[in-house]
């Protein structure tokens, strides 16, 4: 796990500080994710070097958030955020302090950090440095507020959602003290932009245990004040590695009014369109597919709604072939195909241009895709003189 590019560069950029006189580890989700054996590519280095001390060692480096002591260090094997060692601040709007002090000591920097398994830092010798029992959390599957649960979660308030997210990442459970603390804080989430928010929930998603987390969710109080419902008894066998497929199945959950919840959410266009056409196709299954479903929605699209409507155990005439396999079989798969176009039917009719002529576009594309008229030009044109030349 610790052979990738992501890991050779942090040791590299570790063993350069070293050689400059500097302290340096790895901190973070990448000390975590090593000891849980996953695989980690965002590997963070942390040191007690000061941000220009950092940069006086490299030859390349960005500024990519040097007020908060973070630089970018460029090395053959790839980028790495090098971040000083630092305490923080007074926070007044419970989501970022209002200033940093950078500082010496490695305790004093894992110290201000959320979780005891995200407060471990790793030499590049492999040896761990772990003050607050991380190692430990992390052997019984605990998550455990660094120090004062309330104070953490004062000073950060998405730190409550990221307790339940890693909940359902890990299928770790959240001790007792920092669930009580998450209850008591619940309302701060309101401080929480909905970009942040929504980044969270794309990884529960994506977690192993999506019903559990969700069961967290209400149970911490924070599902009261997010927007939408979250009706965590419908995600027992949820599971995906899809985060648009999560939303998707939030939104259909939601009922009429999903685009609003989801719009809360600020998802992109592409996000919306996606859970639009699923939820469509999801509709359009109980009654059953057609070909025109097959030709108008993507596999991955149709694989969803069909996914759902097994979820929720939809009394609807299922496909009895792969979806893959009825596509395969439609005549034409792209509108493009087809032999005949607008500018052709003006040409045969002889008419001017109308609502008309999308009428009979579409209408002539069904009747291809039905197999009840062949994508030949004379045998196309002949139906249109039959269905529409002699009546528009």
């Amino acid at each position: 796990m610790q052979n990738n590019k992501e890991w050779q560069a942090a040791y590299s950029v570790i063993k350069q500080l070293e050689h400059a006189g500097f302290e340096a580890v790895i901190v973070g989700g990448a000390v975590r994710d090593a000891l849980l054996d996953r695989p980690a590519h965002d590997v963070d280095v942390a040191t007690n070097a000061l941000p220009e001390e950092v940069k006086s060692v490299f030859q390349r480096t960005v500024d990519i958030g040097i007020q908060h002591g973070t630089v970018l260090v460029i090395v053959p094997a790839g980028p790495v955020e090098v971040t000083t060692y630092r305490t923080d601040g007074e926070y007044t709007d419970h989501r970022r302090p209002e200033k940093v002090q950078f500082v010496r000591s490695l305790q004093d920097d894992l110290q201000r950090r959320d979780f005891t398994m995200n407060a471990i830092a790793m030499r590049h010798d492999g040896s761990f440095v772990d003050f607050y029992g991380g190692r430990q959390d992390i052997e019984l599957r605990v998550i455990r507020a660094v120090g004062d649960a309330q104070k953490r979660f004062a000073e950060d308030a998405l730190r409550m959602l990221r307790a339940i997210r890693f909940s359902a990442q890990l299928d770790f459970t959240i001790t007792e003290d920092t669930l009580t603390a998450i209850q008591n804080r619940a309302a701060d989430i309101a401080f929480i932009a909905s970009e942040r928010i929504k980044a969270e929930l794309d990884k529960l998603w994506l977690g192993t245990t999506v019903f559990k987390g969700l069961q967290k969710l209400e149970e911490s109080g924070l599902a009261v004040y997010l927007p939408g419902d979250f009706q965590a008894e419908h995600w027992q066998n949820f599971r995906t590695e899809d985060k648009q497929l999560g939303w998707a199945y939030f939104a259909l959950l939601q009922g009429a009014n999903w685009r609003e919840v989801l719009r809360s959410y600020r998802l992109s266009n592409k996000e919306m369109a996606f859970v639009k056409s699923v939820l469509t196709a999801f509709e359009a299954l109980k009654s059953g597919w057609t070909n025109s479903h097959y030709f108008t929605y993507t596999e991955q699209e149709l694989e969803a709604a069909l996914y759902f409507a097994k979820l929720r155990q939809l009394d609807a005439c299922l496909p009895n072939q792969p979806i893959h396999t009825l596509q395969d079989k439609l005549p034409i798969r792209q509108k493009q195909e087809v032999v005949v176009n607008g500018a052709d039917l003006l040409k045969w009719s002889g008419k001017k241009g109308g609502p008309w002529v999308k009428e009979a576009l579409e209408n002539m594309l069904e009747a291809i895709l039905h197999n009840e008229l062949e994508n030949d030009q004379q045998q196309i044109r002949n139906w249109l003189d039959h269905n529409y030349f002699h009546e528009a």
